[in-house]
């Protein structure tokens, strides 16, 4: 979805686990980025696949979850693989006429996970990374396979304090990973559970007119 044919930014949001990219219309919707200008949501789905904590039920998920530690057992190949696909999706933005500088990506629960593996490894600079209820996949290979170009990108991450799914401390753990690597993270907490708040939609568009109003 697009406000206008020749937006001035592209945000693309990678939808959770079981769900599609229309879930967060509602979400996009609610955001008020007028002062940006035009802007283009890209709301991609996720292919269907089996998922092994659901006992091998098809849904749709950018990766298979083994467990529900997350990052004991992780699902590399089908985390590289949806990696590929989304930067595809950077790479069309770019020929469309929205370069890196322009585009925020983002992503709730498994998509947060995929917008943080791709984006800190993305070799052109991003406005910005938008991780919500998720965390750092793949975590023991981000320092090696990080881009210089995404060092210093403005991170937005928040977690609910009741999550049921991801629970806080993985996220917690994420952020502490980041920061210790020099990544700057606005870290926010609220009270809900695995999902998305008024609250958090606001610091969320707060966030973004800030990290897009920067050259």
């Amino acid at each position: 979805m697009s406000t206008a044919a020749e937006p001035a930014a592209t945000i693309i949001v990678l939808h959770g686990l079981g769900a599609d990219g229309n879930d967060f219309v509602p979400v996009v919707q609610a955001l008020d980025l007028t002062a940006v200008g035009p802007v283009r949501f890209v709301l991609p789905h996720a292919p269907v696949i089996p998922v092994t904590i659901n006992n091998g039920y098809r849904m749709r998920a950018w990766y298979d979850i083994l467990g529900m530690e997350l990052v004991r057992r992780e699902d590399e190949a089908g985390l590289r693989r949806s990696r590929d696909d989304i930067e595809a999706l950077l790479a069309r933005e770019r020929e469309r006429g929205v370069p890196a500088g322009r585009t925020v990506l983002a992503g709730f629960s498994q998509g947060c996970a995929m917008a943080l593996l791709t984006g800190l490894r993305h070799g052109q600079r991003l406005a910005g990374i938008a991780g919500l209820s998720g965390y750092l996949p793949l975590a023991q290979h981000t320092a090696a396979e990080r881009s210089d170009a995404n060092a210093l990108t403005p991170i937005f991450m928040g977690h609910g304090r009741q999550d049921e799914v991801v629970a806080i401390e993985r996220g917690r753990a994420s952020r502490h990973l980041l920061q210790q690597q020099g990544y700057q993270v606005e870290w926010h907490e609220y009270a809900m559970g695995h999902s998305v708040s008024l609250e958090e939609i606001v610091d969320l568009n707060r966030w973004l007119l800030d990290v897009l109003a920067r050259p």
